[in-house]
């Protein structure tokens, strides 16, 4: 009776145990499932917060809404369809955008091309601001400084904390905040290539955007561009020199460079065109 009593449990035990390994396996099975049915059309940020940003204020700063119908939103649609196939076509899901120099526009063209991208229902984006000498992302939606990633990174912060969305649909905004004086060695330390791939793969449908410092006053874009799929540069027309452009190509010659933004050209009724 002993022998039986003993055998019994062992029985009850092993199918205890190999149905909490099912369970497990049916709800990873159930979150995989609600990660493909996601509905992109009817986002509802939840942790993340809101901050509603008017589309004059917006228009104030030269960041559109999308909902425009004019020539520059038009450059702009036109820009996206070219990134999303480049990105598409490879698989990829992050884009880096810089410059050779300063002036040039890339913040401007970062967050104008972010928002022509979350228009599109297939995918959500998130603009993260890596400019850590220069942060300027956030003036452009906000007039208050918000916490951004210095406080998450000397972990006064949480990063639910420091995301927002500014009012606009499938877009999300990781700011910058304080300069940071060892950008070069914080963009490439273990804490910030751990966020970078979180970010990178949270969601399945989600495109990551960089804007980073430009390329020739410093090394950081050196130093981070391992960790993206891609890099975009934007140059000024009358201000970018040959010579720096021919530079730039020579320092990212082992990155992906989808193309080139020619910004503030002179040609009538053409803000931006892409090469």
């Amino acid at each position: 009776m002993e022998k039986i009593k003993k055998a019994l449990e062992r029985a009850r035990d092993k199918r205890g145990s190999e149905g909490i390994g099912s369970s497990d396996q049916h709800r990873s099975q159930k979150r995989n499932q609600s990660l493909e049915k996601v509905d992109l059309t009817q986002i509802s940020y939840t942790l993340t917060k809101t901050i509603e940003v008017t589309k004059e204020a917006l228009r104030k700063k030269r960041v559109f809404s999308g909902n425009e119908n004019d020539n520059i939103s038009s450059q702009y649609k036109v820009l996206r369809t070219h990134v999303l196939q480049c990105l598409k076509s490879n698989k990829w899901n992050s884009l880096a955008i810089t410059s050779p120099n300063e002036g040039c526009g890339k913040t401007l063209t970062a967050i104008n091309l972010a928002i022509s991208m979350a228009r599109e229902v297939n995918h959500s984006v998130l603009l993260v601001d890596m400019d850590l000498r220069r942060p300027s992302v956030q003036d452009y939606f906000v007039d208050d400084r918000l916490p951004g990633i210095s406080e998450y990174l000397n972990d006064s912060k949480d990063l639910n904390e420091i995301l927002f969305n500014p009012g606009l649909d499938r877009i999300v905004v990781l700011p910058g905040n304080k300069p940071i004086e060892n950008s070069s060695e914080m963009l490439s330390s273990p804490k910030m290539v751990g966020l970078v791939n979180e970010l990178k793969k949270r969601y399945p449908n989600r495109i990551v955007i960089f804007d980073l410092p430009p390329l020739l006053s410093c090394d950081d874009v050196m130093a981070f561009s391992p960790y993206v799929d891609a890099l975009m540069l934007v140059v000024s027309e009358g201000e970018t020199l040959k010579k720096e452009l021919e530079r730039s190509y020579e320092l990212l010659s082992g990155s992906n460079v989808i193309g080139t933004v020619l910004n503030k050209s002179h040609e009538e009724r053409i803000e931006a065109n892409y090469y």
